[in-house]
């Protein structure tokens, strides 16, 4: 009785000495957390996440305990989990809001730029192929390879929607699949926060000093309010009959944009661009790093997870500058080629990497609009390669 006693006073102690792989993702929270605090890097990503990560790892993990049957619910991250992750509820909402708060005129102004952000969907198939051929060692079959690949194209809320997704495509047809919906989606969303620090040396090793100095000068054409309204209208509808798995994302995001530019529901589109998307990303923060315990982090699957996340995104950098580089050969019209790399749909810290690079190479040389074409398009590139692979993989498995 009196062991029972001491056992249960000293409980958080046992537990820390039973699982000390929960303490080390003490330290990865804290080095996640310097990030987004001391380095301000995308700390409304980062601080949530972090801090999820530090509770998922708490002794007995109390807020990530399923519920006991006896009375006692489940914890309060695990619902988040269930009925925001698992459910697809948390990544739309993010995505409505990232709609209502992007404006998709650099977009409808030059065209061309779709292209720009469908080569950087190269890094999806490099990451997914490249997992393919891990199966060997770390058993990832095309199921996880496609919630892998689709890292490269830095889109948290599209990672999340396709890992889960796949999870419960193998719970359907009885295929044994691997959760790495966490994994994946903090593998996505840190890598959008390092954009900063990773984007930049490569696209000064694939481009010269000339042509980053290419000065671009402002869209010709003013995009017309009808033509605003009508892009995400007639989006929506392509795009959902020529891949109709995709119609969540893009009908979600486009419905986001249309409140933004049809100028009659302002209240709602304030809304989702403030109240629901700060609350959203605190409870999708959270509940990602939550998804994080130290039994799971902290396998040899992860880091490769990781790494081919890693690679994913540095070949969708590139193949966004090459194609742009290319264009500057057969087209009159010069485009700096480093807009190429704000192809992943990393809104808008990829467009902001420009810029800034930009107006170090050049002062005074204005790219952000620019870049934002092919950071938009990223993102809808990313959600339609998303449907791809929803409508692809069954049959393959099948």
């Amino acid at each position: 009785m009196e062991t029972d006693y001491i056992n249960l006073i000293f409980e958080g102690f046992i537990d820390i000495y039973n699982n000390p792989r929960n303490a080390i993702m003490w330290l990865i929270a804290g080095f996640l957390m310097y990030f987004g605090i001391a380095k301000k890097k995308e700390p409304l990503l980062l601080v949530p996440i972090s801090f999820g990560v530090l509770l998922a790892n708490l002794p007995l993990g109390e807020l990530v305990k399923p519920s006991s049957g006896e009375g006692e619910p489940m914890g309060f991250l695990l619902f988040f989990q269930e009925n925001g992750l698992h459910t697809d509820l948390l990544p739309l909402l993010v995505f409505l809001g990232l709609g209502a708060l992007t404006d998709f005129s650099p977009v409808i102004s030059n065209p061309k730029t779709l292209l720009l952000g469908a080569a950087a969907q190269a890094g999806v198939f490099v990451a997914l192929i490249g997992t393919l051929l891990l199966n060997p060692i770390f058993d990832f079959g095309l199921l996880e390879a496609s919630s892998v690949g689709i890292i490269g194209g830095a889109d948290g809320p599209t990672t999340i929607f396709i890992a889960s997704r796949m999870k419960e495509l193998g719970n359907s047809l009885g295929v044994g699949v691997q959760d790495i919906v966490g994994a994946t989606a903090v593998a996505a969303y840190s890598y959008m926060a390092l954009v900063p620090l990773i984007q930049p040396p490569i696209i000064k090793f694939f481009t010269t000093k000339k042509e980053r100095q290419i000065v671009m000068p402002p869209p010709k054409r003013e995009v017309s309010k009808r033509a605003k309204i009508l892009f995400p209208i007639i989006c929506t509808i392509v795009i959902s009959i020529l891949v109709p798995k995709a119609s969540p994302l893009v009908g979600i995001l486009m419905f986001g944009n249309l409140m933004r530019e049809c100028g009659v529901v302002e209240r709602l589109s304030s809304t989702a661009q403030n109240e629901l998307m700060n609350i959203v990303v605190i409870i999708l923060g959270l509940a990602v790093g939550s998804t994080m315990p130290g039994e799971v982090f902290l396998k040899f699957q992860t880091i490769a997870i990781f790494v081919l996340g890693l690679v994913a995104f540095i070949t969708a950098t590139i193949a966004g500058i090459l194609l742009a580089k290319l264009i500057n050969l057969v087209s009159k019209e010069k485009i700096n080629p480093m807009i190429g790399a704000a192809g992943v749909s990393a809104v808008p810290m990829a467009a902001r990497v420009v810029q800034e690079m930009a107006q170090k190479e050049k002062p005074g040389n204005m790219l952000l609009m620019h870049a934002m074409g092919p950071n938009i398009a990223g993102v809808i590139g990313t959600a339609t390669v998303a449907g791809v692979l929803l409508s692809l993989v069954p049959g393959l498995i099948g």
